[in-house]
């Protein structure tokens, strides 16, 4: 009689050696009786797209919404999402006690967090008009704020980094870092959430977009795709480990243009109503109302300033 498929394969063999491995590696990280559950990945998407609903409804919420229903669908979309990221708000918390050793936090703690983040939606919803607002003003294909909001990816990952800038602002970093990746794979630019980026900021098409944790993006910059703003080098302390949190990533001022496949490396500033060419290459800060192209990177400490086209 022929074995069943699992016996042919050794599938309780392998069981046992994944067992062994999983335990070994609990027990290195002092974890092996009861590690800490994680924020789910899957349940702070559907709280974002929740959140998302409640800030947009008539175009992210229910497709038959009536006005006089509008109210009452919000505040049920809140309550379901609020109530969903308090739980996921307990598990962080009770994670980072865990690996930090400290005092298990209470209840509270998390219920001020979720209070504290839900009452700042107001303001996140009108920074995202702005985003809205510039991603429309500065893309002669966008026909409509409505076609914007529910078309460009570059406004999908910017709804995601608000939110989760806010809760990284909590301390919630991991949270806050769940929700930015869910993006990043939905759009392919990636933002992390630490960066600090001002009202009307748009990114047009968008993939490969990467912005560091520590970059401060001003008012009204504009980026396009394969923008990376990272960082030039990752010192280490005396042990040899990387210095974590250090300010390594460019400030961007207001009013900057920076078009694709432009690099620019570490914590240098682009003055205002700059202008950055493709594929540009820049490890040094340039003075406002710079024009630099390729041409240009050679030297850009002497780049001549010109008039802004960065409107």
């Amino acid at each position: 009689m022929t074995q069943p498929l699992n016996q042919t394969l050794g599938i309780a063999d392998i069981v046992s050696e994944l067992r062994e491995v999983r335990l070994t590696s609990l027990e290195h990280r002092h974890r092996r009786n009861n590690p800490p559950k994680l924020p789910s990945r899957k349940s702070l998407q559907s709280i974002v797209d929740g959140l998302s609903a409640a800030l947009f409804p008539n175009r992210l919420g229910m497709p038959d919404l009536q006005e006089d229903g509008i109210d009452y669908f919000v505040g049920h979309t809140l309550d379901t999402a609020l109530r969903d990221l308090y739980v996921q708000v307990q598990l962080e918390l009770r994670y980072a006690s865990d690996t930090e050793h400290s005092k298990a936090p209470s209840n509270t703690t998390a219920l001020d967090k979720v209070r504290i983040f839900s009452q700042q939606l107001p303001h996140i919803r009108t920074v995202l008009d702005t985003d809205l607002n510039a991603a429309f003003e500065g893309d002669p294909a966008a026909r409509s704020l409505d076609e914007v909001l529910v078309c460009y990816p570059g406004i999908a990952a910017i709804i995601h980094y608000r939110l989760a800038h806010e809760l990284h602002k909590l301390g919630l970093p991991l949270i806050a870092r769940i929700i930015s990746e869910v993006a990043h794979s939905a759009t392919g630019i990636d933002i992390h959430p630490g960066a600090t980026i001002g009202n009307g900021f748009f990114i047009d098409h968008g993939t490969g977009v990467v912005i560091g944790e520590t970059a401060i993006i001003g008012r009204h910059v504009r980026l396009y795709q394969a923008v990376t703003l990272g960082a030039k080098r990752f010192p280490t302390n005396a042990q040899g480990h990387l210095i974590k949190g250090d300010a390594r990533h460019p400030i961007v001022e207001d009013d900057v243009v920076i078009y694709a496949g432009a690099t620019i490396l570490g914590r240098i500033t682009i003055g205002a109503h700059s202008v950055i060419g493709g594929n540009v290459w820049l490890t040094k800060s340039v003075p406002p109302n710079s024009n630099i192209t390729q041409a240009q990177t050679q030297d850009v400490a002497n780049a001549t300033p010109q008039p802004s086209n960065a409107t």
